[in-house]
């Protein structure tokens, strides 16, 4: 396989595990998860030295897996209270866990370079570098993780379907069928958070911030059914990533810096040609306070 195929490849793949996420992200307005964890994760990485003297990817990613769960379950533990927004939830948690991490570096581990673009934060460019042996076939290590992973959320949404759809639009309806909300919106944000934790090392974590929110986005402004949702989410992103790829080799540019202005781009047009967007002078009367887009209707997943 070539370099250039294995990355367009694992960025495709990390756009599908991150977009079969971000539609629903985009619907509960908990869209900066995925920067929470990215930055709530540092005192699993200082517990795995402090513990194992080792910053070997496999624990270090372990460790902080742990506490980017810590941190969404917390966050919707606050949320879920009635007393904060989700929004405030967040700006609530992952700074304390960060500042713990924080001094438990300077506490610890002061004489060591240990941070997190060094022990968790990988780069897409470095993908072909580092392979295993399948079946007698040289593969990218990345793209394999993040395959499977890309694989089970597929499965987990194909089973648990109609609770995540449910509890998303009508939370209270969902309590009359017998459906959990709570406990189906913390098992999405650990989802979110165990994606993202393995995504990081995989191809970076501003890539992978960017697959889950822009590409949901842009679907958003474009379509009024959620699997339709879903599905442009997942074809903006791989769009974005081979466009990217594309484009940063023509212009010898950052990969992941290409693959999001091709995400931004598309939002961008979208915000423009969107049907929901009522800020069009030609759409709307002049002095007319615009209306926000109707929510989605729980039957057929449309607005």
């Amino acid at each position: 396989m070539s370099s250039a195929l294995a990355i367009m490849v694992t960025a495709g793949l990390t756009a599908t595990a991150c977009g079969l996420l971000g539609p629903f992200m985009v619907l509960r307005r908990t869209v900066l998860m995925a920067d929470a964890v990215s930055h709530a994760v540092m005192p699993g990485i200082v517990l795995i030295y402090v513990l194992f003297h080792t910053r070997a990817p496999l624990p270090v990613i372990i460790g902080a897996a742990v506490f980017a769960v810590l941190c969404v379950l917390g966050v919707e533990a606050l949320r879920s209270s009635g007393l904060v927004k989700a929004d405030a939830a967040i700006a609530l948690i992952f700074p304390a866990l960060f500042s713990i991490g924080v001094l438990g570096i300077n506490h610890y581990a002061s004489d060591i370079h240990l941070d997190l673009d060094s022990t968790i934060y990988g780069e897409v460019a470095f993908v072909p570098f580092r392979t295993i042996e399948v079946f007698g076939v040289e593969l990218p290590q990345a793209m394999l993780v993040i395959g499977i992973m890309a694989l089970l959320n597929a499965v987990r949404f194909t089973v648990f379907w109609k609770p995540i759809k449910v509890s998303t639009f009508d939370p209270g309806f969902a309590r009359t069928i017998g459906i959990r909300p709570q406990l189906v919106s913390q098992l999405l944000l650990v989802a979110v958070a165990v994606t993202a934790v393995t995504a990081f090392e995989a191809v970076g974590a501003i890539l992978v911030i960017t697959l889950l929110i822009v590409p949901a986005a842009t679907a958003y402004l474009l379509t009024d059914r959620i699997w339709l949702m879903i599905t442009v989410t997942v074809a903006i992103g791989w769009t974005s990533a081979i466009a990217g790829y594309q484009g940063a080799a023509a212009l010898d540019a950052s990969i992941a810096g290409a693959m999001g202005v091709i995400a931004t781009a598309c939002f961008t047009l979208a915000l423009v040609a969107s049907p929901n967007t009522v800020w069009q002078p030609a759409l709307s009367n002049a002095g007319k306070a615009a209306a926000a887009p109707p929510a989605l209707n729980i039957e057929d997943g449309t607005r």
